[in-house]
């Protein structure tokens, strides 16, 4: 079994990310982002998400293979304690672990900042992420239809939900 350091996130990790997201968004719909960020708009975004919420990699054997991070749910005060939670793991590692991991440092830090509920956008169908959400103790909430549109089509979103 290889083990999965889990460390907060450097902009040094910057390129790294960056070459795990890309794919993402330039083959998928599952980031509804058109065009893959540099890797210093990446390294912005991640000093950013620190200066409040947590930002995590996965390492194997020295190697970032996965990230995970936490972000503003809504701007209205009275959403102060719920986040919107992403994870995103390298192509040669999906299904190996490596997102049970994030998520469970990801979690429990959220919940130690004074955190009470995460929620998880899901562009479907991600059967992958789904499977992650529901072991991680996400529930279904719904889904808004037709609310992105990429590569020509609509795609919708569903939503999941975990009380911290």
């Amino acid at each position: 079994m290889i083990v999965t350091l889990i460390r907060s996130a450097m902009t040094g990790d910057a390129c790294a990310i960056q070459a795990i997201y890309a794919p993402v968004v330039e083959h998928t719909a599952i980031s509804f982002e058109e065009a893959p960020p540099s890797v210093v708009e990446m390294a912005a975004r991640i000093e950013a998400t620190l200066q409040d919420y947590p930002y995590l990699v996965a390492e194997q054997g020295g190697e970032v293979v996965g990230y995970a991070y936490a972000s503003q749910h809504r701007t209205r005060a009275a959403y102060r304690t719920s986040v919107d939670v992403t994870v995103y793991i390298a192509d040669g590692v999906r299904r190996t672990g490596v997102g049970r991991a994030l998520y469970g440092h990801l979690l429990p830090d959220l919940a130690g900042r004074g955190f009470h509920a995460a929620f998880a956008g899901i562009a479907l169908p991600n059967k992958g992420s789904i499977a992650l959400h529901e072991s991680m103790g996400f529930t279904p909430l719904g889904i808004y239809r037709d609310v992105g549109r990429k590569f020509g089509k609509w795609h919708d979103v569903g939503w999941w939900q975990r009380l911290l």
